[in-house]
């Protein structure tokens, strides 16, 4: 080591002065660093004696630097500027990237995930875009989307089928007639039907319950599969749902499944990202994931 070196103050002293010049007041200096106001002091009383000179005038109302501290001060600056600059040469930084997708998957899948993803992408700073509206891959910065249709989506596109669309209905156990897991296919016109923007409620009757609609006599509308499946979970009545969206709730018991039958839908969800991407490896980093986490248990 350099004879220079070892003659050099603590870094967290030089720390300490270089905060209290610019505030000339201890107090708000040591609330910067998280440390004790008391500590900030013996910091620089063990500056100024390693030093052996006064860097500051101890005034009633805060600090005043002295002419020694005055031409220490920009010095320390510029080493610190140096380590910083230094550092950030060193430490690649994260990678924005923007996913786009749906509210309801955002809030019943994504979201709940987002510490995984964290853990797996630690470089990759994620922007969610969740709209109902389409996104568009250049106009809105999208770099990879989570999109429900049917292919082709695009010639410049690459497309990975992440979940298949699968209909089932939903509802509180609170709706059950006591002592049953079900409810009856022919009572469940009966009950309020949770609509969303998607109105697969006459499909899904005749199809996976095998019966014909009739007049509903009671219903609710909303424009996100989200809030249905909310309304659900409060027990305002059945909701239908593609059966990833509401995987956690099921085994978490908010949700039941009150008729055994399914439907298998035509508007699966895709992972769509462009061929030529701005930032391909941290766009394939979270491609990769998508693809793992839809494998994975629900959490």
């Amino acid at each position: 080591m350099p004879e220079a070196f070892l003659s050099l103050p603590p870094l967290n002293a030089l720390r300490a002065f270089e905060a209290s010049a610019r505030h000339l007041n201890f107090r708000i200096a040591a609330e910067e660093l998280n440390v004790t106001q008391g500590a900030v002091a013996q910091h620089i009383r063990g500056l100024e004696a390693d030093l052996g000179t006064k860097l500051f005038e101890r005034l009633p109302r805060g600090l005043a630097l002295t002419d020694e501290g005055r031409a220490y001060v920009p010095n320390i600056r510029r080493a610190f500027d140096l380590i910083s600059e230094a550092t950030l040469l060193l430490r690649p930084e994260p990678a924005r990237l923007t996913i786009s997708v749906t509210p309801t998957f955002a809030t019943k899948w994504l979201i709940p995930r987002l510490q995984d993803f964290v853990t797996y992408n630690p470089l990759v700073d994620l922007r969610v875009l969740a709209s109902e509206s389409l996104s568009s891959f250049q106009v809105d910065g999208v770099d990879i989307a989570v999109r429900q249709g049917r292919p082709p989506f695009g010639a410049g596109l690459m497309v990975d089928l992440l979940f298949p669309q699968q209909i089932i209905a939903v509802c509180s156990s609170a709706l059950l007639p006591h002592g049953t897991a079900e409810i009856a296919a022919t009572e469940i016109q009966h009950h309020v039907l949770l609509h969303d923007a998607h109105n697969l409620w006459p499909e899904f009757m005749e199809k996976a319950v095998g019966l014909k609609m009739t007049t509903e006599l009671k219903r609710m509308r909303f424009n996100q599969t989200g809030l249905a499946i909310d309304a659900a979970i409060a027990g305002q009545g059945i909701a239908l749902a593609s059966r990833f969206l509401v995987a956690a709730d099921l085994a978490a018991g908010r949700l039941v499944q009150p008729v055994s039958g399914e439907m298998r839908g035509t508007q699966d969800f895709y992972v769509v990202m462009p061929r030529k991407q701005r930032h391909p490896e941290p766009t394939q980093a979270v491609r990769q994931w998508l693809l793992d986490a839809g494998e994975r248990p629900p959490v």
